[in-house]
C-alpha cells in the first residue's frame, strides 16, 4: 500500500535522502533540504512523494513547479524525479506521474514538461518518459558560466 501526497514546507527532510540519489552534488540530505526550503520553494518549487506503508521517508519523489511562459503557456515543469534505488521497479514513479498529471490539470496547465540528461545511464528514464506519452519537443542548450 502506498500514499502519494505533497510534501510541504517543514517536511522536506522526508524527501531529502531520496532526492540526494539524483542530486549527490548537494552533499548531504541536510544541505539539500536547506537548499530546497531556503531557495527553491520561494521560487515556486514544490515536492510530491510516494510513501510506502510504515515508511517515514518518501520512496519516490518529484520536484516540480507551475509556470507560465510565452512559448508554452501555463505548464507543469518537473525539475526532479527519482525513485530510491532499493524501491525501483514497483510502479512508484508511475504513481508520481499520475499525481503530477492530475495536479497539472487541476492548476489549469495545458502542457507537461521536463528535461532529462543524455547518456547510457539515462536510457531507463527515457523509456519511462516515452511510455508516459512524453516526446522530445526541442533541444535544450546550456553552457557553464
Amino acid at each position: 500500500m502506498t500514499d502519494v501526497r505533497e510534501i510541504g514546507p517543514g517536511e522536506t527532510a522526508l524527501a531529502a535522502r531520496t532526492l540526494l540519489e539524483l542530486r549527490p552534488g548537494l552533499g548531504s540530505a541536510e544541505a539539500l533540504a536547506k537548499q530546497v526550503d531556503e531557495r527553491q520553494r520561494p521560487a515556486g518549487y514544490r515536492l510530491v512523494g510516494v510513501f510506502e506503508d510504515g515508511a517515514e521517508e518518501a520512496s519516490a519523489v518529484a520536484g516540480f513547479r507551475i509556470n507560465e511562459y510565452l512559448a508554452w503557456g501555463r505548464h507543469l515543469y518537473v525539475d526532479d524525479l527519482v525513485t530510491a534505488e532499493g524501491h525501483r521497479g514497483r510502479g512508484l514513479a508511475d504513481r508520481l506521474f499520475a499525481w503530477l498529471e492530475e495536479e497539472a490539470r487541476d492548476c489549469g496547465c495545458t502542457q507537461f514538461h521536463l528535461d532529462s540528461g543524455v547518456g547510457e545511464d539515462r536510457e531507463d528514464a527515457h523509456r519511462f518518459y516515452f511510455r508516459h506519452g512524453l516526446r522530445i519537443a526541442s533541444y535544450h542548450f546550456a553552457r557553464e558560466l
